[in-house]
């Protein structure tokens, strides 16, 4: 049987992205993205950091668009790498390769489509409209 990584995080950014580019001309944005959960009794808030890499177009249009304290929804690949910090303590690092990022809610100048985006619960959407209908009798059909 095969195997299956894959992950869905909602989040705020931590930092503004970071936009590089590979020797080959791919574009990379890489970004933090937290999540914040309560836990206990005491509720208590405990927050959790990944480390986000997108690549292609995705990455340009992230590193356009998405600034520090914007949320959004990443689904991709998880990743973990240990390493020694400065003090020479073990970490842990959580890291996402992106197959797909959407933008929610976000900060800034209203717009029309964040006041859509709003009212549908945050999450950006450019839908065209679809065509009316028109009610088709028998006399209509050419056979």
């Amino acid at each position: 049987m095969s195997s299956f990584n894959k992950i869905i995080i909602v989040g705020y950014l931590g930092a503004d992205p970071e936009l590089r580019h590979t020797s080959g001309g791919t574009a990379v944005c890489n970004f933090r993205l937290a999540t914040t959960q309560r836990a206990g009794r005491d509720q208590e808030e405990k927050t959790t950091w990944f480390r986000v890499s997108v690549y292609g177009n995705q990455a340009n249009a992230c590193a356009e668009y998405l600034k520090k304290g914007r949320q959004v929804y990443v689904e991709g690949r998880l990743s973990a790498e240990e390493y020694t910090d400065r003090e020479g303590k073990p970490r842990f690092s959580l890291n996402v390769n992106a197959s797909d990022v959407q933008f929610l809610g976000g900060r800034g100048e209203e717009t029309p489509a964040r006041r859509e985006a709003s009212a549908s619960g945050g999450r950006q959407s450019f839908k065209q409209d679809a065509p009316t209908t028109e009610r088709i009798g028998d006399d209509d059909i050419p056979f």
